[in-house]
């Protein structure tokens, strides 16, 4: 099924059906999103290198309680 077609689906949902896709492609996008900061932030990571640096700041005493 091509990108048309299920746009073209989705303009015949009910109302109930629309609001059900919506949170099931919210679902999904923070799976993705959740899936890409984990890749992000793991060892060998592009970010890893931050928290590397975060710690060290930690260790050092650098850093201070959020609340």
């Amino acid at each position: 099924m091509s990108l048309a077609e299920i746009k073209s689906a989705i303009t015949e949902l009910s109302p109930e059906d629309m609001v059900e896709l919506v949170a099931f492609i919210q679902a999904h996008d923070g799976l993705a999103w959740e899936q890409e900061i984990e890749t992000d932030f793991a060892p060998g990571g592009k970010h890893h290198s931050v928290l590397a640096d975060i710690d060290a700041a930690i260790d050092e005493g650098r850093g201070s309680p959020l609340s």
